[in-house]
């Protein structure tokens, strides 16, 4: 799907979209910092999330209704700890969870989309596999790291025990589902410095790309 076949299908125009994705502790969002620094602009799926369970946010009505007021903080917002002692165990529950903020992210992350008047985009997607949301890019672009190398920078920024990511990392899509869905990887393995270099190749690219589409 490229940003021209929106005139033929009737859908609406938008940039070039490349969609960013990778497992816990992978360094998804050091890569996304970096396309930033460069001038694109990425619209993250978290952040979204975040600001649609804020005070006031749309998700919040559907999500109390769904279980229970005692999910929502004493501020108005979602008690993130309430919600997830009911859904991070309980396959159904979280089904039901991804039911009411799927459509949400995805339809703010479309509107950001149409409305960024720049050559191409990045699309932070977590859950990108997991949620089949690959046709919302023209690209995939996977982050990628060996088990015990994101292990221990979870561990090191966070008060999660090994066993604990581990566990995050079964519920998420495998390493090998994650690369079989790509179109560019990113192999971090190493720190910052390195990362900067495949970074900047990759938006020369999508640049030509987006200019050739």
């Amino acid at each position: 799907m490229t940003p021209q076949q929106g005139s033929d299908s009737g859908r609406v125009a938008r940039p070039f979209a490349v969609a960013l994705t990778g497992g816990i502790g992978s360094g998804k969002s050091a890569v996304a910092e970096l396309f930033s620094a460069l001038g694109v602009t990425v619209s993250d799926a978290d952040a979204v999330s975040h600001a649609l369970t804020a005070p006031g946010g749309a998700a919040l009505g559907p999500i109390a209704e769904t279980f229970g007021k005692k999910v929502i903080s004493a501020d108005g917002g979602l008690d993130r700890a309430a919600l997830r002692e009911q859904v991070f165990a309980d396959p159904a529950a979280r089904r039901r969870l991804e039911g009411i903020l799927h459509p949400m992210i995805r339809a703010r992350m479309q509107a950001e989309l149409a409305a960024d008047p720049g050559p191409y985009v990045v699309l932070g997607i977590p859950l990108l596999v997991e949620t089949g949301q690959t046709d919302m890019a023209d690209r995939v672009l996977v982050v990628d790291a060996p088990e015990a190398v994101c292990i221990e920078r979870v561990r090191r920024r966070s008060a999660l025990t090994p066993e604990q990511v581990r566990r995050i990392m079964a519920s998420q899509a495998s390493r090998a589902e994650r690369l079989a869905a790509a179109d560019d990887v990113i192999e971090n393995t190493g720190d910052l410095a390195d990362l900067a270099p495949e970074v900047q190749a990759l938006h020369k690219r999508y640049l030509s790309l987006a200019a050739d589409g």
